[in-house]
């Protein structure tokens, strides 16, 4: 299956997921059987499922096909090559490409000489002045393949100018660009672009990165700190020609082969197979020879054989635009196509579908509560009703007294409820504190000063281990004070739930260990900026603020997230508190009604009981329907919309002659 056609069967599932998430919501909230913590949870997850976001980021050196790759792969059906990548003609700077209903069609680009300025680049995303724009025809694949070319374009700098825009380096003086007779080098004339068309699989979430050379990778610390390290699969992609060379394996080393268990799948794509395919070998000697390439690049790279893909993406575009089956068997495109859809589209719908399940359990745990409440006042009512059967007025009228009696009581007892939620909040104020962006700040104190300071830096691998060491130690504290808090609301809940009927449940604690690992990421594809290969580029103030802010903007994002779980879970606990009381007011206010239609017509009394049975069974019709629907729901989303791939390592083709919630009880 083809990696185009398994991303639109994945976007129409999570449509399908997404409806019937918001029809099964509706339906509770016309019963009265959601509350506002799972109410806000759903709809988050339903917008997840709507909007989702899918990163596949391209990293290669210069001349290694990444663009033709992009073109084979997403834009054959234009009909011709969308991305440049003619002789000559190559992405020079990285672009990404995406779709945003509420902007035009256009390619934004920023200017390189942004570089000397402080701002990060997702500063500058919220400067759209600062941007040149170019409008876009998506109709017209010539027009739209003309402006993205501009994406190719260099600037004549000198070599002092190429030094401050991280272009240039004396200490490696093999990776600087070739020094022109007029003295001048070629350096990007753009910092960063950004694409916004309609293409179909944009539309539908993919987001596609195309990151080129290792000055533009090593030069930008948010590429790696951010956008290449949430992925959710880089394609690192060599030349069949030259194998692995002391650039690829510098990027390799460097910002790939560090991922951690947190971030997406490393692909690895040996490229123009089609240079092997010799007319005066034969297919199996042509085939011997492209396994021993995919052998000796994979030893370089530390990975099991398989681990490279070889595919010719030049030949596999033509195969594609001509419809030339043999071709495209030959290039192998299909398979790097299903080891995409694998690795990304079913690990996706794998999160997305834990996701469901944790929600829809959320949603019967909160349903739970509220229909055993009814179910516990309408038996009471019963209860009452029954004992009313042969008795006289004057107890008709003790019972009304009774219930006013404890309703009074009820009421007076809000002041011990809200006693509870004081020291909750108060509690609850010292882990937002700790979470909060003030406390971050102070936490990175040091860590700024020391990037920030002039020259070469010392110390600062310490500095660094230090404070993600207190980092780590925040996470632990926050988690420490929720455990605290759950220790004291536990004891409460019980009281009340043995009081006044009540069925509280305590939320689970958020976990900390994603967040933990998220640290750990960051921690990891930041450490390589700290080596001895960067002692010079870490000297100049422009490189270390920038460093400062993507390990700010990365941090607070964790952060954020973290302090987002804690506000959820404060919700969740007190929302049903409130959800309860508020069906306990009406409890009373049901009671006293039927003894008053009682007092006025005694006839009414079996009548009553009869209706009070009625409506019990119309609670056990709500539970069987909402059984139904999230079951189904669940079922829905636990079915793939891709049909079980088969082996990645297919036969060899032939070479053409010519190229979880806790109750308290």
């Amino acid at each position: 299956m083809s990696f185009n056609h398994a991303f639109e069967q994945h976007g129409a599932w999570r449509r399908e997921s997404a409806t019937r998430l918001k029809h099964l919501s509706q339906w509770m909230m016309e019963h009265d059987l959601l509350d506002a913590a799972v109410q806000e949870r759903l709809g988050a997850l339903e917008s997840q499922l709507r909007s989702d976001k899918v990163m596949v980021a391209f990293v290669a050196e210069f001349s290694r096909g990444k663009s033709e790759l992009i073109n084979a792969i997403f834009f054959a059906g234009y009909g011709r090559r969308i991305m440049p990548a003619s002789a000559g003609r190559t992405t020079m700077c990285p672009t990404e490409l995406g779709y945003d209903a509420a902007i035009v069609p256009c390619l934004r680009l920023l200017p390189i000489e942004t570089r000397r300025q402080p701002q990060s680049l997702m500063d500058w995303r919220s400067a759209p002045e600062k941007w040149q724009q170019v409008d876009l025809d998506v109709n017209d694949p010539a027009q739209l393949a003309q402006a993205l070319e501009k994406v190719a374009d260099v600037s004549l700098v000198t070599p002092d100018e190429a030094l401050a825009l991280g272009f240039w380096n004396d200490s490696q003086p093999q990776d600087n660009p070739p020094l022109r007779p007029d003295g001048l080098v070629e350096v990007p004339r753009w910092r960063h672009a950004l694409i916004n068309i309609a293409h179909p699989l944009l539309k539908q979430g993919l987001v596609i990165l195309d990151t080129p050379g290792l000055n533009a990778v090593g030069a930008e610390p948010e590429l790696t700190i951010s956008l290449i390290a949430q992925a959710h699969a880089v394609v690192f992609i060599l030349a069949a020609d030259t194998g692995v060379t002391k650039s690829d394996l510098a990027i390799w080393r460097e910002h790939l082969a560090t991922a951690g268990d947190g971030q997406g799948t490393r692909l690895v794509v040996l490229n123009k197979i089609d240079t092997l395919w010799d007319a005066l070998s034969t297919p199996a000697q042509v085939l011997a020879q492209i396994d021993r390439q995919k052998s000796t690049s994979a030893e370089l790279l530390g990975l099991p054989d398989a681990s490279v893909i070889a595919v010719s993406a030049q030949k596999g575009l033509v195969a594609k635009v001509k419809g030339d089956a043999a071709l495209l068997q030959a290039s192998q495109l299909s398979v790097l196509e299903q080891a995409l859809s694998e690795s990304v589209m079913a690990q996706r719908q794998s999160i997305l579908h834990a996701a469901v399940v944790v929600g829809v359990g959320e949603l019967n745990s909160a349903a739970a509560r509220l229909l055993q409440v009814r179910r516990r006042d309408l038996a009471e009512q019963k209860m009452e009703l029954g004992s009313l059967k042969g008795k006289n007025v004057t107890a008709i009228q003790q019972m009304r007294l009774r219930i006013e009696r404890e309703k009074a009581e009820f009421s007076a007892s809000g002041a011990r409820i809200h006693a509870v939620r004081s020291v909750h909040q108060d509690q609850l104020r010292d882990v937002l504190a700790l979470l909060g962006v003030p406390a971050l700040k102070v936490e990175l104190t040091e860590l700024t000063t020391a990037l920030r300071q002039p020259g070469i830096k010392l110390r600062l691998k310490k500095t660094y281990g230090e404070t993600f060491a207190q980092l780590r130690q925040t996470l632990h504290r926050a988690g420490q004070l929720m455990a605290g808090i759950q220790a004291m609301l536990e004891p409460s809940f019980r009281q009340l739930n043995t009081e006044f009927g009540f069925s509280l449940q305590l939320p689970a604690l958020p976990d900390i260990t994603r967040h933990l690992q998220d640290l750990q990421q960051i921690e990891h594809s930041h450490l390589q900026y700290l080596g001895l290969g960067h002692v010079l580029r870490l000297a100049q103030a422009e490189f270390s603020s920038q460093l400062v802010r993507a390990l700010g903007h990365r941090l607070r994002q964790v952060y954020a997230l973290a302090l987002d779980e804690v506000e959820l879970w404060n919700k969740t606990a007190s929302s049903q508190l409130d959800a309860q009381v508020r069906e306990r007011r009406h409890s009373f206010a049901r009671r006293l009604q039927a003894v008053e239609r009682i007092e006025q017509a005694s006839s009414g009394l079996d009548e009553r009981i009869a209706e009070l049975a009625y409506q019990e069974a119309g609670l056990q019709k709500l539970q069987s329907r909402l059984a139904e629907l999230t079951s189904g729901l669940v079922a829905a989303s636990a079915t793939s919309s891709m049909s079980n791939p088969a082996a990645l390592s297919p036969a060899p083709a032939a070479v053409p002659a010519s190229p979880g919630v806790r109750e308290v009880v």
